[in-house]
């Protein structure tokens, strides 16, 4: 494997320093380090890999919206050294011999691990428990499972699910949605959506399903994680079983940090998504949150659709929109240039934190001497023009195209090998072999 010095990088933020790599481990970090081809990283921000624990590759199924190499390759140009595969594939991710497929598919790409994410439900269905210790046992070593797409809203067999999967340290990832009271619904309920004539889809369905769960998480025990919560009451639910000591994580999509249901006006389908846009009042509960750390990380809900799922009428398009290119660009737009994170603190939501819950041992470790060298490199200073036409994934409902963003990926290693440089992404010369 061919070893690496990076030159003159600010680990998160701090003073310039070179950092050596060999075998796909961290050997060295100080300055005038030597032995290995030099990559000029001066003026970059060096952070641990990414880790996604919210993604949609769409195979098995649906290989016309993305399949687990084209997404692992978006991946790898937002930074990210891992992603958490959603089980709302055809078929289902529901069994050991689905969540295996999804993850060798990853293995051999190289580009980033694929870890899968098995479903709380056969077939998504609602009815009853999928088959969680197969796939726990699995090659894939599932540790989290959520019917995201479709509430677990039958409370019975998500307590049962949340016992379940203590056997095994394993979460539940929820989408909070009450489906009795979204029934129809197109957009954020409000003002907003009684002038557009669309149906809303009110806060309190999803923060009926999230009150529901943190005491069902705290009466059996067990570990609970909220997905995309969106609004100030899901933020004011969870810092409340925080403050219990009830053992829940929450996440926040960079689309919620950033957009709001102002432009739904449009009746442009790309800013449908599931839960909506919410009001700009809830974007300032959202970044506030991540901020106090009652949200523990950004996760983001990267939902490809193939063009004429989402070139149509609003009320027959589907819900979701691209995020894994764009998401650090995001953060530092809405949360670190405007002084409410670090870099170190990104690092914690967008790395450290995500691979702990999802119990990803050699993922979201530190840049440090002796740790696997997933390592992403950022020009903090770039300033560019997102087109959602300029991605590796083959969907392209990216509802930024137009906007500057600041920041850019210039690198990602992923064990040492370069998925990304000189912001393109370099075939991987070398791929792991694919074990059981």
């Amino acid at each position: 494997m061919t070893s690496y010095v990076i030159r003159g990088a600010k680990i998160l933020g701090g003073e310039p320093t070179d950092i050596a790599i060999e075998d796909g481990v961290i050997t060295g970090i100080g300055a005038d380090l030597s032995g290995g081809e030099e990559i000029d990283a001066t003026g970059l921000v060096a952070l641990p890999g990414l880790v996604d624990l919210h993604t949609h590759v769409r195979e098995p199924g649906r290989e016309d919206a993305e399949t687990v190499l084209t997404g692992s390759q978006a991946a790898a140009r937002g930074g990210f050294t891992c992603v958490h595969a959603m089980a709302n594939t055809e078929p289902v991710a529901d069994t050991a011999g689905v969540v295996e497929q999804v993850w060798r598919l990853g293995r051999e790409g190289g580009y980033c691990d694929v870890q899968p994410v098995g479903a709380v439900t056969a077939g998504l269905k609602g009815t009853q428990l999928a088959e969680l210790g197969a796939m726990a046992d699995s090659a894939a070593g599932v540790k989290v499972f959520s019917d995201d797409g479709k509430c677990v809203s039958d409370a019975v067999l998500m307590r049962r699910a949340l016992e379940y999967v203590k056997a095994f340290d394993g979460v539940i990832a929820q989408h909070a949605q009450e489906p009795r009271l979204t029934e129809g619904a197109q957009m954020n309920e409000g003002p907003l959506s009684g002038e557009l004539g669309l149906v809303g889809w009110p806060a309190v369905a999803e923060e009926a399903i999230i009150a529901r769960d943190v005491l069902l998480a705290e009466h059996v025990g067990s570990r609970l994680h909220v997905c995309h919560l969106s609004t100030r009451g899901s933020v004011e639910i969870i810092r409340w079983a925080k403050s219990r000591g009830i053992d829940v994580t929450a996440e926040v999509t960079p689309h919620h940090l950033l957009l709001s249901d102002d432009l739904v006006r449009s009746y442009d389908p790309i800013y449908k998504v599931n839960p909506p846009l919410r009001s700009n009042d809830d974007v300032e509960a959202v970044r506030d949150g991540l901020a106090d750390g009652t949200i523990d990380i950004v996760a983001t809900d990267h939902a490809p659709h193939p063009m004429e799922d989402k070139e149509c009428e609003w009320a027959a398009a589907a819900f979701g929109m691209l995020g894994l290119e764009t998401a650090l660009s995001v953060v530092q737009q809405t949360m670190v240039d405007t002084g409410r994170l670090t870099w170190e603190q990104v690092a914690e939501k967008m790395s450290t934190k995500p691979a702990e819950i999802g119990r990803v041992s050699n993922q979201g470790r530190p840049i440090a001497v002796g740790e696997p060298a997933n390592i992403v490199l950022v020009d903090p200073a770039a300033q560019r023009t997102i087109d959602a036409r300029d991605t590796a994934s083959l969907s392209r409902n990216n509802p930024y195209d137009g906007l500057t963003l600041p920041g850019e990926v210039v690198a990602t290693f992923l064990r040492g090998r370069p998925t990304v440089r000189d912001r393109a992404l370099v075939t991987p010369l070398v791929k792991e072999a694919v074990t059981a």
